[in-house]
This record gives C-alpha cells, sequence and structure tokens, in this order.
C-alpha cells in the first residue's frame, strides 16, 4: 500500500470483526466516503483535528472478518442503513475491502486464536505503513466467566470447544500486538487477557458502545446529581428492528447488555435507584419490532424528589438511527486506541469511559463531566508525550 499521508505519519487501520453487520458497513461506507468528501464524514468525529502525529483520517484503510457471503455493498443494502445511492457511489471501494472468512465454530479457542493471528499477520502485509486496531462488533453472546484462568494455556484448556469468538479475535489481537476496541456488550477482559496487554503493551478499551439512549441517561442522570434531585425510578424501553434487536430477544445474549444499561445508574447517582421501594426501580426493556429497521426509538420516564419530598418526572423520546451513531464512534475509537499505543499507553483505558455503557479499568469516570474531564486529560497526556518524543528526535544527531 501507499502511504499518501505526511512524512512520518502512518495511515490507520481498522481491523473490524463482524464486517458485513449494519454498523460495520456503515462503517466502511463512511471510512470510503471520506476520501472523496470527507466534509460529509468528520463533522461526526469527536476526534477531529485530534491527533495530529496521526495521518489524516481520509488516509484510513479497513479489512475485517465476516463468513457472510454477500459482497460488502450487497450487505450494507441488505442492512439498509445509508441510502441506496450512496452506497451504489463507494461500491467499487467497497468491494475491494478485504474480508476474511470468520474462524468455523467448530474449532477450539486456541484453533481460532491462531487462525486470527494469521490473518492479523496477512493484513498486516498488506497494509505495510498502517497502525491496525482490532474494532470488534459482532452480536451480543450469552456470558461466560474465565476470570479464574490464570495464564493462557488454562483459559484454552477451560475454553476447549466452546464458541466464544469475541474472546478469540480479542486474544488474537493482544498477542499480535494491536490494540482492541470492544463496541460490544460481551466481556472479553478478563484477567489473563489483560495481563497480556499490558505485558505487550497494547491498550484496549470497551465495553458495550454508548450511541443513543444510555449516553442520554448519563447525560441527565449527571445533571439530576449536580441539582441534588433524588431519583426514585427510571423506566427504559428500547424498540429496533435491525439484527442486533432480534439477537437480543434470546434471554442469555441480552443479559449483558440489560446489566451494562442498569449499573451505569447507580454508579453515576452513588445509591441504588428505588431504595426507598425496597426494591430496584431502574427498568431497562429491549424489544424487537422489524418494521423500525435500523431506526430505533426509546422511550424513558424518570420519577425524581425535590424541594419538601416532592416529585417531578421526566419524559424523553428519542428517535434515532442506530448504526449511524454508532460508526463514527467506531472510528473515532480507532483512532485513539493508534494514538495511545504510539505514546506508549497499555492495558485497560478507563478514561475513554465516554464511548461506553461499562467502561473497563480501575476508577472509570462515572459523571458526564467526570468523562469528558478525564479524556480530555488523557488527550493531553498522550499529546504532550508525543511530542516530547518528537523533540528529542529532532535533538539527535
Amino acid at each position: 500500500m501507499t502511504n499518501t499521508g505526511l512524512p512520518g505519519k502512518r495511515p490507520l487501520l481498522l481491523l473490524v470483526a463482524g464486517a458485513k453487520g449494519a454498523i460495520a458497513s456503515t462503517l466502511a461506507i463512511a471510512v470510503t466516503a471520506c476520501r472523496r468528501t470527507p466534509e460529509i464524514v468528520m463533522p461526526s468525529l469527536t476526534t477531529q483535528g485530534k491527533f495530529t502525529f496521526l495521518s489524516a483520517v481520509e488516509e484510513t484503510q479497513i479489512a475485517g472478518w465476516d463468513n457472510n457471503p454477500q459482497s460488502l455493498t450487497s450487505s450494507a443494502l441488505c442492512q439498509g442503513v445509508v441510502p441506496e445511492p450512496v452506497c451504489r457511489l463507494h461500491a467499487d471501494q467497497l468491494d475491494r475491502i478485504a474480508v476474511k472468512a470468520a474462524p468455523a465454530p467448530g474449532l477450539n479457542l486456541q484453533g481460532q486464536v491462531e487462525q486470527l493471528a494469521a490473518d492479523i499477520r496477512e493484513f498486516r502485509k498488506a497494509h505495510d505503513r498502517c497502525l491496525p486496531v482490532l474494532i470488534n462488533l459482532l452480536p451480543a453472546a450469552p456470558l461466560n466467566n474465565f476470570d479464574h484462568c490464570r495464564n493462557l494455556s488454562e483459559l484454552y484448556e477451560t475454553a476447549g470447544n466452546r464458541s466464544m469468538p469475541d474472546l478469540a479475535y480479542a486474544l488474537a489481537a493482544v498477542t499480535s500486538g494491536v490494540p482492541v476496541v470492544n463496541f460490544t456488550p460481551n466481556a472479553v477482559e478478563i484477567p489473563v487477557l489483560v495481563t497480556e496487554a499490558v505485558k505487550r503493551e497494547v491498550p484496549l478499551c470497551g465495553r458495550d458502545g454508548k450511541t443513543g439512549q444510555t449516553y442520554l441517561k448519563v447525560v441527565l442522570a449527571s445533571a439530576l446529581k449536580a441539582r441534588r434531585l433524588t431519583v426514585d425510578g427510571w423506566y427504559s424501553l428500547n424498540i429496533l428492528g435491525n439484527a442486533d434487536g432480534k439477537n437480543l430477544m434470546e434471554p442469555e445474549r441480552a443479559a449483558g447488555k440489560v446489566a451494562n444499561k442498569t449499573d451505569l445508574l447507580d454508579d453515576i447517582l452513588g445509591y441504588p435507584v428505588g431504595g426507598r421501594y425496597s426494591t430496584p426501580t431502574h427498568k431497562v426493556h429491549i424489544d424487537y419490532y422489524a418494521p423500525r429497521g435500523d431506526a430505533k426509538e426509546a422511550w424513558d420516564v424518570i420519577d425524581f424528589r425535590g424541594l419538601f419530598d416532592l416529585p417531578m418526572s421526566i419524559r424523553l423520546n428519542l428517535q434515532g438511527r442506530d448504526s449511524i451513531l454508532a460508526a463514527p464512534m467506531a472510528l473515532d475509537l480507532g483512532r485513539w486506541m493508534a494514538a495511545l499505543q504510539l505514546a506508549g499507553h497499555s492495558g485497560p483505558v478507563p478514561e475513554l469511559g465516554f464511548y461506553f455503557k461499562k467502561p473497563v479499568g480501575p476508577k472509570a469516570p462515572r459523571t458526564f463531566q467526570e468523562q469528558l474531564n478525564s479524556m480530555d486529560l488523557l488527550e493531553r497526556r498522550c499529546e504532550e508525550k508525543m511530542s516530547s518524543a518528537a523533540t528529542k528526535a529532532q535533538e539527535q544527531p
């Protein structure tokens, strides 16, 4: 691949698990559109103007894995997220994106990791100037607990032939020195993985991208806390008709997503919602409703109290487009991970809690303002470290 970025700057390579899903195909279109008409993509990026030591966003490359036999363009058209004329406009570039087959279901965890690591080596060879970052966009999966495993050998033995694609991708990336963005609700950040990430100086972030209803929940809960208004109850309902919504109709797959949406409210407020009733009154429901497709809708009813213990309430209705909200975040997070790896960061990055429902890492910021402040401080540290490194490089004979 020819690097057309500035001298010394390396383009970003997004390696996407689930490359032909709704979010991933939207991300691929955004990446290709950015090369031709960056003005329609750049305003949606929170990292616009940041990380000047990285190559331009327009230089971003993308590849990944998926077992869908359709072309990427056909997949995007079937998802119905991006208007057909836009998909067709970028079809020539979309269908040149390398998408490899995901590991076969019958393969054990170690075999999956080895296959994916070999794929990563091939992607690196084809994009030898790029900084690779894994973006996990796989569907929600049943919960597994491997926290007790002390090393990779024990993990592989314990896992056996169970199907855990998220963990396989994360392990393959970390052991290959590639940063990880876990955009899914699936808990892959187990102690063994974190240990490997720290040892290999690989940053990782997650979990569960905060795109719509939960993003606004963090904003509102933080505002109510700041005004010392006591939340008595919070009822949340989501309807969506895409593959993600259908997948979440299986209770064992929805468990992690619902837990992530539920837990954060108590964390922000500092007390259990529903305490005065001796029962939890933070309710979260997700329903699959096919007519909506990717255009999800969410309702919130918030009951709270103020002076003299008098009750008040808020009604919130959000009509959003799931993949349109999520795709720019995935690109932003890819840029964050590349920048942090260059700056020497390793292990979990709780400072990126702004983007996630369940931020991974110690002392993750909870309120909206804390998340903004934490992210700003992380950016300054990253920029300062890279600036210092550049100065030292210039001083060397």
